[in-house]
């Protein structure tokens, strides 16, 4: 219902009432169930802060690199059609209403910030270094920026199946620089030994 509203009138032109309203309960029920405004519709924050991505690096093999442990997952998350490894026109309505609000875009930077620390953790431990953090910032980036692309290519009339394929171009493109880091073995050792203990 929430949704709905957005995608017809944008974000910042919605109130919680005429939420209420429309859903035929009272405002302080949707706050009941939503601290937030912006959590009607950014209701799948665990994929934008990439939790999937922070789960198969901490449950990866301990012979497999980080890099190939995420590769594999996003070519599983994209052939489930997942909506954080695959675009379809909804997900480019979807983020639409979000780069139509100063408030979401806000918000959404802020998850990004959270998803790279918590990928830093992932590969270099509870203080991750410098090159841990960047080998995260670059994961972050990767996905942000196949995820533009794979949007700007349908929005200039590409097919859902070419676009869905640009964004896995980009994301080898991007997780093959993340590889050539010299950190990322040593964060493969640091963390498995963490796993272990």
């Amino acid at each position: 219902m929430a949704t709905e509203l957005f995608f017809k009138h944008g974000f910042e032109a919605v109130t919680v009432d005429e939420i209420a309203i429309a859903a035929k309960v009272s405002k302080m029920t949707v706050f009941n169930y939503f601290a937030r405004k912006e959590e009607l519709i950014l209701d799948r924050e665990d994929d934008l802060m990439l939790l999937p991505f922070r789960q198969a690096l901490c449950n990866r093999p301990k012979d497999q690199s980080p890099v190939d442990a995420l590769r594999t997952l996003v070519l599983e998350m994209s052939h489930q059609k997942h909506p954080l490894c695959h675009i379809n026109n909804q997900m480019v309505s979807w983020w639409r209403v979000i780069d139509a609000s100063p408030t979401l875009k806000a918000r959404v930077r802020e998850v990004a910030d959270e998803a790279s620390e918590g990928l830093a953790i992932e590969l270099g431990g509870p203080e991750p270094d410098g090159p841990a953090r960047l080998a995260a910032g670059m994961i972050v980036l990767t996905v942000r920026t196949a995820r533009e692309e794979a949007i700007r290519l349908i929005e200039h009339g590409a097919s859902v199946k070419k676009a869905n394929a640009a964004f896995l171009t980009l994301i080898e493109q991007g997780l093959s620089a993340v590889k050539q880091l010299p950190s990322i073995e040593a964060a493969r050792k640091t963390t498995t030994s963490l796993h272990q203990s």
